[in-house]
């Protein structure tokens, strides 16, 4: 009884073990699919534009609005201004000046913020493709290349993503779509 119960644990282990074995991993860094997509070379256009059509002219508008302002506040006419306007005024002023000196930054924050905004659905469609490709090639697990430091033989699933999304892969880097690539167990991916 004893031999057939360990018997049982060792085909158990085996099974597990083998099991284990056979799950096939991958890697791919986002950004590549990303980068290749024709639709982000679309939000570069949209951010150009962006801050050509909204950016420069709210800047045009804010520093003219504080000229304005100041003349009514400070110049030779400012006397025909009420007080409790030219002090509503010069608490706007301040306002007015904060975004001046600080444009470049809140104007970077905006294009950012805006750029986040664009690229959230092209990321999301990245992410189903790497999905869909891993269950269709029988990928167990799929790793993010950034993160990996070592790691045992995988896949470079940019190939077969790119042929799902049907993206051209520039450079030499067409030969690999025909095949996944496997990069050298522990090397830095």
């Amino acid at each position: 009884m004893n031999k057939i119960k360990l018997f049982l644990v060792a085909a158990t282990i085996f099974t597990i073990a083998g099991s284990a074995a056979a799950q096939k991993t991958g890697y791919i860094r986002v950004d590549d699919v990303v980068r290749l997509m024709p639709e982000t070379a679309k939000v570069q256009a949209t951010l150009e534009k962006f801050q050509s059509d909204s950016l420069q002219p709210r800047f045009n508008y804010t520093l003219s609005e504080f000229q304005r302002k100041d003349s009514l506040v400070n110049g030779k006419d400012s006397l025909k201004t009420p007080a409790a306007a030219r002090a509503k005024m010069r608490e706007e002023m301040q306002q007015d000046m904060y975004e001046l000196q600080n444009w470049q930054q809140l104007s970077q924050q905006m294009v950012q913020s805006k750029q986040e905004q664009l690229l959230e659905p092209i990321y999301a469609k990245a992410v189903t493709a790497i999905q869909t490709v891993a269950k269709e090639s029988g990928y167990t697990y799929v790793y993010t290349k950034d993160a990996l430091l070592v790691a045992p033989e995988s896949d470079d699933l940019l190939p077969l993503v790119a042929k799902k999304l049907n993206l051209t892969i520039p450079g030499g880097a067409k030969a690999a779509a025909n095949r996944p690539a496997t990069p050298a167990a522990g090397k830095k991916q």
